[in-house]
């Protein structure tokens, strides 16, 4: 339910991953993954193509134009006509594609792969390991016998008309069109089997963009400046169920980081040492002596640090565009043991803290309500209060279709409208105000009837930010 974080090498390079979970999955976590990358790998299921989820995570991309890559995945199975695929993600997601590989055949008549760049084929072999990218790369051109033994003349023949097409009415590849977001790379093959993965990585070191240039609310940060800095964009608690620890995943933006260096919690405006700061390899953790620009590191929360912190050396700055999102869903939230109301409120305020959930308490009444991007957030709540906090927890319906942080030049008038709207007004966990709409018409009556108060979808979690707070 949260994205997983890891890093390895391929070809000289240093990949920090961000892996984000599948659609059934979603959650807050996974859009502000987001901002913490230099570039994205949208993987679209062949069989099912565009998803609801993969249009709203492009808006994020393409507001932030960050640079994708497009694997079209699990053509060994049933898989979509590939020419009705490239049309139905440039139509839904405004995004050219450019194939760089194309399929021959699909589910059990899949036989492979041509890459357009290199103008060669790569045959598909179903009883092939895999660990198929740690052998050998087999591929012939197309007019070399074995491709006719391999593949079948019917194949080649609908290859030929693909790339006629292809060629006469597709994109090619524009390098600066992709690294400001405009264009998109294709690829096509099997993630489970490992096919076709070792010409998108060969293909993404060579055009990805290094760390980039980073807003800040003061000078933006370039990442060969010397002095460290870095931002806060995931909690998560519990990663060892051995250990009740909370871990803060923290984005370094310029300089390089040391063990054991002194940093400067922007927010809190203390200096503290940073020990036993790790690294992840896949489901594995280790310490971690040093680490640069572009790479994440891990660092202890003993509930002091938050999403959105910022910490350097030296300046006292706050990295921008690390938003919390409006929720979709909500439910009330209230203990089946009324002794328990301490511990829920201690479980719901640490969850909000780490962001695996959003958390309101409304004004006029003492009733907490949990706001959430995707259903499965409120069985992993509950899940988590039950096993981490000894609370069995009931969720009920609650009359809200969206919500909207507010603000307002004059405290006079955001006074009047928290009083004449208690019903709808809350606090989230950060204690800022936000009004509670039961449909969206309410929403748009509300925002034509107080033309002076501003409402927002996003909430910025940066030290600085202009959105009403309670005193």
């Amino acid at each position: 339910v949260t994205s997983s974080v890891m890093q390895f090498e391929y070809k000289n390079r240093v990949i920090n991953l961000l892996d984000t979970p599948g659609h059934a999955d979603f959650s807050e976590d996974t859009y502000r993954t987001l901002t913490a990358v230099d570039s994205a790998l949208m993987v679209i299921d062949a069989a099912k193509g565009v998803e609801e989820r993969t249009i709203k995570l492009l808006e994020i991309c393409r507001l932030r134009e960050t640079p994708i890559i497009t694997l079209i995945n699990k053509m060994d199975r049933y898989a979509r006509d590939s020419l009705e695929l490239i049309d139905e993600i440039e139509n839904i997601l405004n995004i050219q594609c450019a194939p760089i590989t194309w399929p021959l055949g699909s589910g059990q008549h899949f036989r492979g792969i041509h890459h357009l760049e290199q103008d060669c084929l790569i045959p598909f072999h179903r009883d092939q390991p895999s660990d198929k990218m740690t052998t050998p790369l087999e591929s012939f051109d197309r007019s070399d016998p074995r491709a006719s033994e391999h593949f079948g003349e019917s194949d080649l023949a609908e290859l030929a008309d693909d790339l006629e097409l292809i060629q006469g009415a597709g994109h090619g590849f524009d390098l600066d069109a992709y690294l400001q977001g405009r264009q998109a790379p294709v690829f096509f093959g099997s993630a489970l089997r490992n096919f076709g993965i070792r010409e998108l990585l060969d293909f993404f070191v060579t055009i990805a963009p290094p760390p980039r240039t980073r807003v800040t609310d003061g000078e933006d940060v370039d990442p060969h400046n010397q002095d460290f800095s870095g931002f806060v964009f995931k909690i998560q608690a519990n990663m060892d169920p051995q250990h009740r620890d909370r871990i803060a995943f923290l984005r370094i933006c310029s300089g390089k980081f040391d063990q054991g260096m002194k940093l400067h919690h922007v927010r809190t405006g203390r200096d503290t040492p940073i020990a036993n700061a790790l690294t992840f390899m896949a489901r594995g953790r280790e310490h971690i002596q040093e680490a640069w620009a572009g790479d994440i590191i891990g660092i202890h929360n003993h509930g002091t640090i938050q999403i959105g912190d910022t910490f350097t050396v030296g300046k006292s700055i706050s990295f921008q565009g690390i938003p919390s999102f409006a929720p979709e869903l909500f439910r009330r939230v209230r203990s089946k043991d009324p002794l328990r109301n301490k511990a829920l409120l201690k479980g719901l305020t640490e969850l909000g803290e780490e962001g695996a959930v959003q958390v309101f308490r409304l004004s006029n009444r003492n009733e907490l309500v949990i706001g959430a991007i995707g259903a499965l957030q409120f069985e992993v709540v509950s899940w988590r209060l039950q096993h981490e906090y000894k609370v069995d927890c009931i969720f009920e319906a609650a009359p809200y279709q969206t919500a909207r942080w507010v603000s307002c030049d004059d405290v006079a008038i955001l006074e009047k409208f928290r009083r004449q709207l208690a019903a709808n007004v809350a606090l989230d966990s950060g204690n800022f105000i936000a009004y509670m709409a039961p449909t969206q018409v309410n929403l748009q009556l509300t925002e034509e009837r107080w033309p002076e108060i501003t409402f927002h979808k996003t909430r910025e979690l940066s030290a600085n930010t202009r959105l009403a707070r309670a005193g």
